[in-house]
């Protein structure tokens, strides 16, 4: 039976061939540069072994945001930041998201995906210590560094999965997400304990979160080639993938989850501190809600996957982020637990659905790759305008007015592209046959 493609129709004779479940021998177009023929496939201790190194390092993804959250007002006072720098600051690394994904299929290409992540956790690793170094200089050169390395990892890692493991994809998303997310959250509770254990200092408050992310690193060697020579053979291109609706809109819900997303990640915090809420509660109730974001990452995607469609599914994790939101700004001070945990479980479950829908929504995993550095390029880049926004129009002390505004304006299109994207059909590109390539030696 024939699969739609995003305008209804059956598709093309020189439309890729679409299968909803791919074969186990489908490559990675960010990958294909590594040894040909693709080796056989891995025992299942080597398997688990790549799973576990994969979610390690997705547990390093997103530890540099809510960690500089929750040491903002510290920061602002050390270095003097007005609100509005402050915003700026808050905003680079998820600019940075933007900025450099689309390097992602260009180095995997030149020395193959894993060695890019491996590299790459070198320079988060660096990055991340960077931010306590130096002042304000240092800070805002480890974040574009820092932010660099987890743009493009972010973009290597879902065609990983779909490569890595095609029968698992739905448990995979959902633990790459939670990992994201369990990171996050421990960044979010632990690390303003640790700033008042190491007596009030915030630098090495941010930078000892350089520690799991070298962790991470030395793991993931495992994962790297083995010899000195790399294959890199022909592999299809993929076109029409920019001109496709589909695209457009799996990319729209991207932007507007990551507006939510970071926005809680950088915000949440300074905003329930300037209602009074002490520094410590709000550490533990940003680490809770996070926590909450992790289970139903865990949860969301594996639910997704068994609808015929996730159009209304998508419309309902909206609802509960939106509206959680909205509460922990302007309910009573005594629900806001209540409100941060509904934030929590609807944010985890949006921003897992939404790197589902990559694999989800692809037909195999060439395209999944080339939809993975469009949908993330643009998301994040984009997305990137939600927490510098919410800190222009943020005033301390004077409501959150414009801030529930805009971020009522972002749900309801989230609700629309919610909908359209998660429509049962695959991306609609041509795929082209690409020249041989010679090998290329890395010493």
């Amino acid at each position: 039976m024939t699969t739609p493609t995003d305008d209804g129709h059956a598709p093309a004779i020189a439309l890729q061939e679409r299968r909803l479940e791919p074969e186990a021998s489908d490559t990675l177009i960010d990958i294909e540069v590594n040894e040909s023929p693709m080796p056989a496939p891995a025992p299942s201790a080597g398997t688990l072994f790549l799973a576990c190194s994969l979610i390690l390092v997705a547990f390093n993804l997103r530890t540099i945001f809510p960690s500089l959250g929750a040491l903002l007002p510290e920061l602002k006072a050390a270095l003097n930041l007005s609100s509005h720098l402050a915003s700026w600051v808050t905003t680079l690394p998820v600019l940075c998201l933007g900025l450099f994904a689309p390097l992602a299929p260009w180095l995997a290409r030149r020395i193959g995906a894993e060695r890019t992540i491996f590299c790459l956790m070198i320079a988060l690793s660096v990055g991340v210590a960077l931010r306590g170094a130096g002042g304000l200089t240092g800070l805002l050169c480890g974040s574009v560094l820092a932010g660099a390395a987890i743009a493009i990892i972010n973009v290597l890692l879902p065609g990983l999965i779909k490569r890595d493991f095609p029968h698992a994809t739905g448990v995979m998303a959902g633990l790459y997400a939670m990992a994201l997310l369990g990171g996050a959250a421990t960044a979010a509770g632990a690390t303003m304990p640790l700033e008042m254990a190491l007596g009030g200092e915030w630098t090495q408050a941010l930078s000892l979160w350089c520690v799991p992310a070298a962790i991470a690193c030395a793991c993931w060697f495992f994962q790297l080639p083995r010899g000195a020579a790399i294959r890199r053979i022909a592999t299809p291109r993929v076109r029409g993938l920019w001109r496709c609706p589909l695209a457009w809109q799996l990319t729209a819900f991207m932007v507007l989850q990551s507006m939510y997303s970071f926005t809680v990640f950088g915000w949440l915090a300074p905003f329930l501190r300037d209602r009074g809420i002490p520094a410590v509660d709000t550490s533990l109730i940003v680490s809770v809600s996070i926590l909450l974001q992790t289970a139903a990452c865990l949860a969301a995607p594996i639910i997704a996957t068994r609808l015929p469609n996730q159009s209304w599914f998508n419309m309902v994790v909206v609802t509960l982020t939106v509206v959680g939101f909205i509460g922990c700004l302007a309910a009573p001070l005594h629900s806001v637990w209540f409100w941060a945990g509904v934030q929590g479980v609807g944010q985890g479950a949006l921003t897992s659905i939404a790197m589902a829908m990559i694999v989800l929504r692809s037909g195999d995993a060439h395209v999944a790759a080339e939809l993975s550095g469009m949908v993330q390029g643009v998301g994040y880049g984009l997305g990137a305008s939600g927490p510098l926004l919410v800190g222009l129009l943020y005033e301390p002390g004077g409501g959150y007015a414009r801030v529930g505004g805009f971020l009522v304006a972002v749900g309801l299109a989230l609700l629309c592209f919610g909908y359209l994207s998660g429509r049962q059909r695959l991306v609609s590109v041509k795929v082209e046959p690409a020249e041989g390539l010679d090998p290329i030696v890395i010493a």
